[in-house]
């Protein structure tokens, strides 16, 4: 008897993702105005294209690097995690990857099997919780306090853990909330997963992105969590550079070896263009990161007084970090976020994204991204200012 061929149960039980699907329907709509889309819409700076272009005419780019990415990358990353994050690395702990998002995954697959279970804060990145799943893991999730700017609810952590838990894993400045985790909240964090015997797996995409006075901290700096963090950052934020695909893992010499191995299956390498993209990056003027997150901070103070238009129809906490927020819908219709946002966007023309993907504490929320032009935020407010009231 012949069985029906069908998809492994591992994926078909990951729901899709409605980042991507509101993606695809916004194209059915004309003229729409995008809050949806979590990547910078400027160019990367004219040192990094050059550094690629050059690379391609010096015959550099044709052929595999080194599968942990090319020494000299990583040793201006190495220099670059000393100088910015207080992360005493060296070339060896490091993985280029292809972007976080590939780090990320090629960490879980070295530190869980099967069965096991990951905490994640929530709201969290959605494609966190399906890296996860892809592992073959089970996600756990711990909700942050939303009225104190989604900070991390540490007992919650610390109830949520049990035989099973290999890992935590987070994202700050968060993904999607704007909370960036206080260097105070994250030593605590520390304490918690070293209590447990468990790693740490952060991804600090935004690393740069912060306002108001909030810091960004690593928590690989904490000499204590040598052994037990492993941090994912990218370059595609920092230098709006999202299409080169490219990021790095930092961890301990004995985590390389295994992360390396998934790292291999997954890609081989990171695209070698990429990498002399990133060396160019990094070897060039920074002034451009600092651009960015003042035109950020603008276009965040921007989308606050715009909601602050729309009291009945949102409730929010001012992002920390990121360039993304997490307004809590509070009309009646707001409790299936995900219909509520292919009516805004069939009726209204604007693209949002639906919080139902985010975690179980999410649901209720959408999603907005204000590293868009400020006249797109503003033409869109206009048109949800119309739409309900």
């Amino acid at each position: 008897m012949t069985q029906k061929i069908h998809p492994s149960k591992r994926v078909s039980n990951i729901p899709p993702s409605a980042i991507h699907a509101m993606t695809a329907l916004s194209k059915s709509v004309e003229d729409v105005a995008f809050l949806s889309w979590a990547k910078p819409t400027g160019a990367a700076p004219a040192h990094i294209h050059a550094a690629a272009m050059a690379a391609i005419q010096n015959g550099l780019v044709d052929g595999y690097s080194e599968t942990k990415g090319l020494p000299a990358l990583r040793e201006e990353i190495a220099k670059k995690l000393k100088r910015d994050n207080a992360i005493n690395a060296n070339a060896d702990q490091l993985i280029v990857t292809i972007g976080a998002i590939e780090g990320i995954a090629a960490a879980l697959m070295a530190v869980v099997d099967p069965g096991d279970e990951v905490i994640l804060p929530s709201p969290t990145y959605s494609t966190h919780i399906n890296q996860v799943l892809m592992a073959s893991a089970t996600p756990v999730f711990a909700p942050t306090v939303e009225e104190e700017n989604f900070r991390l609810d540490l007992e919650a952590i610390r109830q949520a853990i049990t035989p099973k838990t290999r890992a935590i894993l987070y994202c700050s400045p968060a993904n999607p909330t704007g909370a960036v985790f206080s260097k105070q909240e994250l030593t605590e964090l520390a304490k918690i997963a070293l209590e447990a015997n468990i790693v740490v797996i952060t991804d600090e995409a935004y690393e740069y992105f912060t306002f108001d006075g909030h810091d960004h901290f690593a928590i690989g700096a904490l000499p204590e969590m040598r052994d037990h963090a492993i941090s994912c950052f990218t370059f595609t934020k920092n230098y709006a550079m999202t299409g080169w695909r490219i990021g790095y893992v930092h961890a301990a010499e004995k985590w390389i070896p295994q992360i390396g191995k998934p790292h291999i299956s997954f890609s081989i390498c990171a695209p070698v263009v990429s990498q002399y993209a990133a060396l160019g990056a990094l070897q060039g003027p920074q002034t451009c990161i600092e651009d960015f997150r003042q035109k950020y901070e603008s276009a965040r103070n921007l989308m606050c007084e715009r909601l602050d238009r729309l009291p009945d129809v949102f409730a929010y906490q001012k992002p920390q970090g990121s360039y993304l927020m997490f307004p809590k819908i509070l009309r009646e219709d707001g409790h299936d976020s995900k219909t509520f946002c292919e009516k805004l966007l069939k009726e209204a023309k604007v693209s949002t994204t639906p919080g139902c993907d985010f975690g179980p504490t999410a649901e209720g929320h959408l999603r907005l991204s204000f590293c868009v032009p400020e006249d797109m935020i503003n033409t869109a407010f206009d048109r949800m200012e119309r739409y309900f009231y």
